[in-house]
């Protein structure tokens, strides 16, 4: 029995590494207004829009890159259209 868990476990595992952990876009260049609005520490070079309407930039880990969503200096999300 514990070797079955053991294995449906490891299979999820195995699965979630197939998911992509980026989401779909094209970097852009940000303007002058968005670049005045984002902390410090974060790749805007790496930015793009989403479907969402918020700004991602890619985050190199020590053991992944991510997209994570570009945050102001208030640690909120700078988005085109206000969310819901």
């Amino acid at each position: 029995m514990k070797a079955m868990r053991y294995a449906a476990v490891m299979a999820m595992l195995g699965l979630a590494a197939c998911v992509p952990a980026t989401p779909e876009g094209e970097a852009i260049e940000l303007p002058e207004g968005v670049l005045a609005l984002v902390a410090p520490g974060q790749d805007v070079n790496s930015a793009r829009i989403e479907a969402d309407g918020c700004y991602w930039y890619l985050h190199r880990g020590p053991v992944e890159s991510t997209y994570l969503p570009l945050l102001t200096r208030e640690n909120r999300m700078i988005c085109t259209r206000p969310q819901a």
